[in-house]
């Protein structure tokens, strides 16, 4: 028999589902500030897999990822457990800002602190309720604001139970990303948690490509950790892992006129696009430092001289990578342009 789960103070029996509201903070008003989740117990014993999304409040694919995946587990046929948090970063979402009010970034105030910043005691009882119960860690991410993301994943590839997450996730590209001070993988890390990060598509944007890779993605680490029976119809997936990635910087202020989409393969030397003064007169092109796959674009033409406006990706296999790619998208029998 499975005991029944405990978490925060709440109990959920086997087979059962319960949507919870814990207590996080208050408003100015003094209203209770609640941050939501859903708990999915299964009657069978298995890993603990926490999904969370919109540490940074206007990162909302993750938010419709996290929902999608809850509407296809029945927790009659789940093995272990399934915690789902569509928003950590509740005072950001409230706000559509990508950080809390005291504008810390909350995936730089990991663990946290009960008697710190606003940002120390929202980390502190995130990692305090919740990710202390978990064995497994899936944090949904998209690009920053006025910047879009290739869906792909980021992990430390050193861990083996982390590589086989990022690898049936099925995105088209991995990084084998170091851990960043402060951030939630750093200190799910520490506590010999394996993580994987999902980044994809634009903040404030829904993006459907985004979200249909999410949802089956973490549908395939499921099964991967043998939460989920194994689907008859599971297509093999060879994503590629990149060996380095840097971000080409505008050389002048200007309009921006990216030519380079999400995905596409780019040669050393080649132009991606240009930036023009408004009256046109002056012109920069961008160009390419290295061979690679488009990752990431600004979407906002306006820059100012050093904004980070495409981020390239490099990998032995360069062609390899572009067909992985490419192959990605039929799968998802959406148009590339969707990028």
């Amino acid at each position: 028999m499975v005991a029944p789960f405990q978490l925060a103070g709440n109990q959920v029996e086997p087979g059962q589902r319960k949507i919870l509201q814990l207590a996080l903070a208050q408003l100015y008003t003094q209203t209770p500030l609640m941050m939501p989740l859903e708990v999915i117990h299964g009657k069978f014993p298995g890993p603990v897999l926490l999904i969370c999304a919109a540490i940074h409040g206007d990162e909302l694919n993750g938010i419709e990822i996290v929902n999608q995946v809850l509407a296809r587990v029945n927790p009659a046929r789940l093995k272990g457990t399934l915690i789902a948090v569509p928003v950590v970063n509740v005072f950001g979402f409230i706000n559509k800002s990508r950080y809390l009010p005291d504008r810390r970034d909350l995936n730089r105030c990991f663990p946290g602190s009960e008697k710190g910043s606003l940002g120390a005691r929202v980390a502190h009882f995130f990692v305090n309720n919740i990710v202390n119960s978990c064995t497994h860690i899936i944090d949904l991410h998209t690009g920053a604001i006025h910047r879009s993301n290739l869906p792909q994943i980021r992990a430390k590839l050193e861990c083996e139970t982390t590589f086989s997450m990022a690898e049936s996730f099925g995105a088209p590209v991995i990084l084998d990303a170091s851990i960043r001070d402060g951030s939630l993988r750093g200190v799910a890390e520490s506590r010999d948690i394996p993580v994987i990060l999902y980044e994809a598509g634009e903040a404030l944007r829904f993006d459907p490509v985004a979200i249909k890779a999410g949802t089956r993605g973490i549908l395939n680490v499921m099964r991967t950790l043998e939460m989920l029976k194994p689907s008859a119809t599971k297509v093999k997936m060879n994503p590629m892992i990149a060996k380095s990635s840097a971000w080409i910087r505008a050389e002048q202020d200007g309009l921006l006129h990216l030519t380079a989409r999400l995905g596409d393969r780019v040669s050393k030397g080649q132009c991606l696009g240009f930036i023009s003064a408004p009256l046109g007169a002056e012109t920069c092109e961008v160009i390419a430092p290295k061979n690679g796959i488009v990752i990431g674009c600004l979407t906002m033409p306006l820059v100012n001289e050093g904004d980070a406006v495409c981020h390239i990706a490099s990998f032995d296999a360069v062609k390899q990578a572009e067909m992985s790619v490419e192959r990605f998208v039929d799968e998802l029998d959406i148009h590339p342009q969707t990028f």
